[in-house]
């Protein structure tokens, strides 16, 4: 088959699928635009997040066969209107699952113990002992939103660390095992010391995290979201911090990124100002997933599934 690459990755993806007897075609250069005009002979397309894959593209790319999304997410990808076109779509959550749920534990345990300010203050000579008491995660009830491959990796890290843990998966059911243990909403949020979403963006899941969420809550919490950014509404996040309500929160993800990710925009910079300058807020750039061992991995994920799916005749 013929594979258009829109963007770039792990250089063994390539070198795997022309082993397999594919032709790869680089269009990581191509703007929208160019892109239209050059994806009609191709089977097959590799993605992260640069170009949505709308009813545009798929117009366009008359011969395609699949989708392949190096990475988790599939907001960038209209499913419904591949799949009814006959495309098949691939994703690869396997590939960082673990970078996730490292980063996530990793977030989790600066943001309870103060590290960042802790290190800024040292640095510039003051030695603030009892200003940066931690809180310890062993004993705390973490609550997960959503079990799929990130909440799964998270929870047998967690466990190691004398966490309960419990689970809310409005698609799943019967997962409850040595990690976690199943529950609905309402019990996660009566008991819940630490709130962990781990839900893909869809109209469902959008503004989840809200005002009324918070209420919702039996106790105060702290917040961590390694999912999508737009899953947490940020003024309501920061209500809740000044309430006392949300003790803290780390997020590695942010409403107002842009959809390739690459960027902040469409917030108004007094409320990213407020975020940013809030102590009690902990911030990465959407690099929970983003690991030399993850680029590997979800290259040799996508791999397989392609290879599995399209077999050489």
């Amino acid at each position: 088959m013929r594979i258009g690459w829109i963007d770039s990755t792990h250089g063994s993806l390539w070198d795997e699928l022309r082993e397999a007897g594919h032709e790869c075609v680089d269009l990581t250069h191509l703007g929208r635009a160019d892109l239209l005009a050059s994806v009609e002979g191709v089977a097959g397309v590799v993605v992260r997040s640069r170009v949505p894959i709308d009813a545009e593209f798929l117009e366009r790319a008359g011969n395609l066969r699949f989708v392949a999304r190096v990475g988790a997410g599939m907001e960038n990808i209209d499913v419904g209107a591949a799949e009814a076109r006959g495309v098949r779509c691939l994703n690869a959550p396997e590939g960082n699952r673990d970078a996730v749920g490292e980063h996530g534990l990793g977030m989790l345990l600066a943001l309870l113990n103060h590290l960042p300010r802790a290190d800024r203050e040292v640095r510039a000579g003051q030695w603030r002992r009892e200003e940066n008491r931690g809180v310890e995660v062993m004993g705390k009830t973490v609550g997960l939103v959503g079990y799929g491959n990130t909440g799964r990796a998270l929870a047998r890290r967690l466990v190691g660390f004398g966490c309960r843990v419990l689970a809310y998966d409005k698609y799943l059911l019967g997962f409850s095992d040595f990690f976690v243990r199943e529950c609905g909403l309402a019990e996660l949020q009566a008991t819940a010391d630490i709130v962990s979403f781990h839900v893909p963006e869809s109209p469902e899941t959008v503004g989840m995290f809200d005002m009324a969420f918070i209420e919702a809550m039996g106790r105060p919490f702290y917040l961590l979201n390694t999912s999508r950014g737009r899953v947490v509404r940020t003024e309501d996040l920061l209500a809740g911090i000044a309430s006392g309500k949300v003790l803290g929160a780390a997020l590695d993800v942010l409403e107002m990124e842009g959809r390739s990710f690459e960027r902040l925009e469409g917030a108004s910079q007094e409320v990213f100002d407020r975020l940013r300058s809030c102590e009690k807020v902990l911030l990465s750039p959407h690099v929970a997933g983003w690991t030399v061992e993850s680029e590997l991995k979800l290259a040799k994920t996508i791999a397989e599934k392609i290879k599995y799916w399209f077999p050489k005749p």
